[in-house]
């Protein structure tokens, strides 16, 4: 189950989607994610990445959000979240705080963006966590810069 800003995350570090296929067997998207990334945000950046990505399990239909998620996130995250909990699946990816804090709090387990790079990196050590990060910050993804110290220490890069 992935969030919008993880995807966009990935396809800037990355240029596509494909690493993601390899290293998990299943990626689902709801239905309220996916139509945040059609919508296209700064010059469509990304859509066409994402639509290619045909292996994405995507919902068609939106779930019914509880209110209490509805009223403490964004649409994308509370999806992911609410999907999650409907389908017993343990794994959740978003970058965002209150996102993860509310994720732990229903029993989700977490990862994020950096966490899927890392996982890359253990999967093919050719990988370079330091030019993914710098694809990712040359798209104007936010990244703080203990995040990207910790992530390149985890890759053995810094």
């Amino acid at each position: 189950m992935i969030n919008t800003s993880p995807l966009i995350s990935l396809i800037a570090a990355w240029g596509s989607l494909n690493r993601l296929q390899s290293l998990y067997q299943e990626v689902w998207v709801p239905v309220e994610v996916r139509q945040e990334i059609l919508k296209g945000g700064v010059n469509n950046f990304g859509v066409a990445e994402f639509q290619v990505a045909i292996w994405l399990i995507q919902q068609q239909d939106p779930v019914t959000i509880s209110p209490f998620l509805l009223n403490s996130l964004d649409l994308g995250e509370a999806s992911v979240i609410q999907l999650a909990l409907d389908q017993s699946i343990a794994t959740v990816c978003m970058d965002e705080v209150v996102g993860r804090r509310i994720a732990r709090l229903n029993g989700l387990s977490l990862t994020g963006s950096v966490g899927i790079l890392l996982k890359a990196k253990q999967q093919d050590s050719a990988m370079s966590v330091k030019e993914a990060i710098s694809n990712m910050l040359n798209h104007n993804i936010r990244l703080s810069q203990t995040v990207v110290d910790f992530a390149l220490a985890q890759a053995g890069e810094s």
